[in-house]
């Protein structure tokens, strides 16, 4: 089953760039995969119907007890067989439907055959957290599915609609799923069934769970979104809204019937809605113009069938709703292909515009007269046996659960009824000839465009001749509700002269005259029926939703940064100082330094804190700020941790360099176009926030009544990873994940920032200087000199490119003399920083300090320069060693970034030990590398840039 999964995955992934060389016969590629699938559910029935449930796991999360758990029984190996046999027959289908021209049509395959795979895994799934995943992933990619025409407003609208509604009811159903695995303890869905606890606990997560389920298989109140979603292409509507995603709703309460269906509220909710469901689809199906339509709202009626059969859970009802669930994936899918079929020879699916399509394609009506008689339950067709076995059902239940169990057999009779006015209506109008209409004709389709059709409509007709034989293929599942008296009911042709078939006959008879009085009186969709519907409820929803939305933003999205800093940290102050007050566990004793400097230094971050507030220009309070970060760096220092110091040293001086170069695009003084405000309320923020800091860190510090966990470390660091820097073996070994995702957030920020400043494109377009031409560049320079010995020199190749009054002899003598021996600091602090402090962050903050310096020496030119490599690639490439470093050792059987040392023999020069990691600590270097000069290259070169052309445009 793992295995099926994985083909649907890389299929849906092949699928797309094949559909440049197939064209539409990349379908027969794509159908191949739900084919293997349909074979191998086959080669199970022997096990599954001898009451053997196939099982495959793959362990997940363990600590959590998580795992991929997949289960085939007889509910989920019928519904495996409709999934995947129906989707190969549509996919067929759609090599003839689609042409080679049509917009994104290998998105669409792709898309469909995932779809398939996702509804594959979720009748499987026997975790319910597995099961969540793929239900909401069959959500997102039946939106993909029903918006495939992205430049219809409608397709789009109805795409939107169907997820928000999959989705809201898939949520609360997870609420409900959480709820039984925290009361069962456990997460496998067969469990939890078996286990089947009551309780009000458990009467609120079944409702939830319902929640989900009714949503999805579009019942009351959630039934609209069904009849929307016809703005999909037809093969869309006859797999995911006829046989697959619907079903998955009826799928799940079948499931959950086998241990809840005795719980309390679970028959009343479920029949009572079914009922509504059926009644009302298949009154709006009767007044419908369009088919397509027509068969939408058919399906909703048909919908409430189903859940009023499978949520009864008595053993009989159990058995018809089975197999009435593979009848109707066969009818209605039928039906659904007809409809294409049609719109293509006839232009419209309009059934007033539609004459004599009958004479000139009868294989489509025969097909068309197989699913209706089927659907309204015409022997010998399984549509026929399996709507016997659920009247017959139905009226036992009646007898047993009284009240519930004849609103449920009403219900049903008065829906049967309208189920056959709608199948006379649907035949009647797309295939009799109408006097006075003269429809267009297109080109006949191609033969084979009748095969899915045709398979699908034979298929309902063989099964209900094998009647006896399904019978004993899906009995397993009705055998899990106890037995009803002593007689066990069967499915078969004929059970004799019975209440249920005069019933049946009764509703067809029932449904014909009511046809015939539609047709005298002309009754259509034009005229409404009810002063408010569920689809105007939503739409009333969203723009309620929208509005809300629209006035919380404007007052709380006010484009002030102090605004939102404010409610930030006032939020923080109040939560936070609560949970202070009620902690009971304050320290007794204080010790206010370890070393007297620590006071000095303290002293003078206060001072600098303070200055900066009272700073009156820009530059000034920056600077005073990077004291007060300097001072910390002191602080690290003096109580041992120099990787810590050397870091916070670096990174103030990146710090102030960026803030330095944004402050050229803003006014030198501060409050010079905006004055501040409130300045006794920021204050007092401010001030709470710090005293609370403060408290925090002593509340913290004091609470501790064991020996830390660091204490182990040094002992860890050496022996896990090969290192005597403690810091740096936890950054690139013990906590490898954690810095992994610290790299993550970097390059995300790189990009921001990059994406700010280039609006047009990720890549700068710096100059760069080539060899040859600095070459000539210096001999000329060379030249010059000694015909003119007066003539200033440049240390810098390109910083002749600055004007005057910016270049300084003084900074270009230092760079030119610094610069290539910092690079190789940076390499030497990269290298040593497994047992020294250092490390691939702090030698990639030196190497970005000496790009920091040419650029301040020479400009954006010479920076071009020093690094002629796009800042993107580093940060790739920077990503691709770290991650690789995680992943090569799975390969190896070992767990991922795990770390590995060799030691490499020098000769008369000892001995190397080279640690694996060291390649992670590299990927870490190039990251920050390509952070600092994604930096410079934006706020810097790309500023000097703009203003330049500033200057130019004046």
């Amino acid at each position: 089953m793992i295995g099926i999964l994985l083909s649907f995955a890389i299929g849906s992934l092949l699928v797309p760039p094949l559909t440049r060389l197939l064209g539409t016969k990349v379908f027969l590629v794509a159908a191949l995969v739900p084919t293997a699938a349909f074979v191998y559910t086959l080669l199970q029935s022997s096990a599954v119907a001898a009451g053997d449930a196939v099982i495959q796991t793959v362990p997940w999360i363990p600590e959590l007890g998580l795992a991929l758990s997949f289960r085939m029984e007889t509910l989920s190996w019928v519904m495996a067989l409709i999934v995947s046999g129906v989707g190969a027959i549509v996919m067929l289908y759609c090599v003839w439907y689609f042409s080679d021209d049509e917009a994104s049509l290998g998105r669409f395959a792709g898309v469909l055959l995932a779809f398939a795979g996702a509804m594959f895994g979720l009748v499987l799934s026997d975790d319910v957290f597995l099961l969540f995943i793929f239900w909401e992933a069959t959500s997102v990619l039946s939106y993909l599915l029903i918006g495939h025409k992205t430049s219809s407003k409608a397709s789009r609208g109805a795409a939107l609609e169907a997820l928000l509604v999959t989705t809201f009811g898939g949520l609360v159903m997870l609420v409900g799923l959480v709820m039984l695995a925290v009361t069962t303890g456990t997460t496998s869905l067969a469990r939890i069934i078996e286990l089947a606890p009551g309780g009000g606990v458990t009467v609120v997560a079944i409702v939830l769970v319902l929640v989900g389920a009714l949503s999805k298989s579009a019942i009351f109140p959630f039934h609209f979104w069904l009849p929307a979603a016809m703005a999909a292409p037809t093969p869309v509507s006859a797999y995911l809204h006829a046989a697959a995603m619907v079903k998955a709703g009826i799928f799940l309460v079948a499931l959950l019937a086998t241990g809840f269906a005795d719980l309390p509220g679970w028959r009343e909710i479920i029949i009572t809605l079914g009922v509504v469901t059926m009644l009302l689809g298949g009154w709006l199906a009767t007044r419908q113009n369009d088919l397509k339509l027509l068969l939408a709202y058919g399906t909703v009626s048909q919908l409430g069938f189903l859940m009023i059969v499978m949520g009864m859970g008595t053993r009989d009802t159990a058995l018809a709703g089975i197999a009435l669930v593979t009848a109707h994936a066969l009818f209605k899918a039928t039906l659904f292909l007809v409809v294409g079929i049609i719109d293509h020879r006839a232009g419209t699916r309009d059934l007033r515009r539609l004459s004599g399509i009958g004479r000139e394609m009868p294989l489509v009506s025969l097909f068309t007269a197989l699913a209706l008689a089927s659907m309204i339950g015409l022997p010998p067709l399984l549509g026929y046996v399996a709507k016997e076995a659920a009247l017959t059902g139905l009226i036992e239940a009646a007898g047993t659960h009284g009240l519930i169990g004849w609103i449920a057999l009403l219900g049903v009779v008065v829906g049967s009824a309208l189920t056959a006015a709608y199948a006379f209506r649907f035949f009647w109008g797309a295939f009799a000839v109408k006097e006075g209409v003269e429809p267009h004709r297109r080109a006949p389709e191609h033969p084979a465009f009748l095969i899915a059709p045709g398979i699908l409509a034979v298929t309902g007709l063989a099964l209900g001749l094998l009647a006896h034989l399904v019978d004993g293929w899906v009995r397993g599942y009705a055998d899990l509700f106890p037995p009803q008296g002593d007689h066990e009911y069967h499915l078969a042709l004929w059970h004799g002269w019975e209440p249920a078939l005069a019933i049946s006959a009764g509703t067809i008879l029932a449904g014909l005259g009511l046809f015939a009085l539609q047709r005298r009186i002309g009754a259509t969709a034009e005229a409404p029926m009810f002063p408010f519907t569920a689809a105007q409820g939503y739409a009333a929803t969203m723009r309620s939703i929208d509005r809300l939305a629209a006035r919380t933003t404007s007052l709380t999205q006010r484009g002030s940064l102090p605004f939102y800093l404010g409610v930030i940290f006032l939020v923080f102050v109040v939560t936070l100082s609560t949970a202070l007050l009620l902690n009971g566990s304050w320290p007794t004793e204080f010790r206010f330094w370890d070393y007297p400097a620590q006071l000095a230094i303290a002293l003078i971050m206060m001072v600098a804190a303070i200055a900066a507030l009272r700073a009156s220009k820009r530059f000034q309070a920056v600077v005073l700020v990077g004291v007060t970060g300097f001072g910390m760096s002191a602080l690290f220092a003096l109580q041992g941790a120099p990787d810590l110091a050397l870091t916070q040293i670096l990174v103030e001086v990146v710090t102030l360099v960026a803030f330095v170069l944004v402050l050229r695009r803003l006014p030198a003084r501060l409050g010079e176009r905006n004055g501040t405000a409130h300045r006794g309320i920021r204050a007092a923020i401010g001030i709470s926030v710090g005293l609370l800091m403060a408290a925090v860190a002593v509340v913290a510090a004091g609470a501790r009544s064991d020996l830390p966990i660091s204490l182990e470390w040094p002992q860890l660091a050496y022996e896990e990873g090969h290192g005597l820097n403690v810091v740096n073996v936890a950054l690139v070994d013990l906590r490898g994940w954690d810095t992994m995702g610290e790299l993550s957030v970097v390059i995300a920020a790189a990009t921001g920032v990059a994406s700010l400043i280039f609006i047009s494109g990720r890549t700068d377009n710096l100059p760069r200087l080539p060899r040859r031409d600095a070459r000539k560049t210096m001999l000329g320079r060379r030249e010059s000199r000694a015909n003119n010995p007066e003539e200033r020199g440049s240390w810098l190749l390109a910083g002749r490119t600055l004007a005057a009054r910016n270049r300084s002899i003084l900074l270009e003598v230092v760079v030119r003399l610094i610069f290539h021996a910092v690079i190789v600091v940076s390499l030497y602090i990269l290298l040593v920083g497994h047992n020294a402090p250092g490390g691939g962050f702090a030698g990639g903050l030196v190497a970005g300090m000496a790009l920091v310096a040419r650029y301040l020496a020479g400009g954006r030119v010479e920076l071009g320069a020093a690094a002629p490599v796009d800042a993107g690639k580093l940060l790739g490439t920077g990503l691709i060693l770290a991650v690789g470093t995680a992943l090569v050792p799975l390969f190896f059987g070992a767990d991922a970034l795990t770390s590995t040392w060799f030691t490499i023999p020098l000769g008369v020069f000892g001995s190397l030990d080279f640690v694996t990691s060291t390649i992670f600590d590299i990927g870490v270097y190039l990251v920050v590398v390509g952070l600092v000069l994604d930096v410079l290259r934006s706020l810097g070169a790309e500023v000097d840039r703009q203003q330049e052309s500033e200057v130019v445009g004046s």
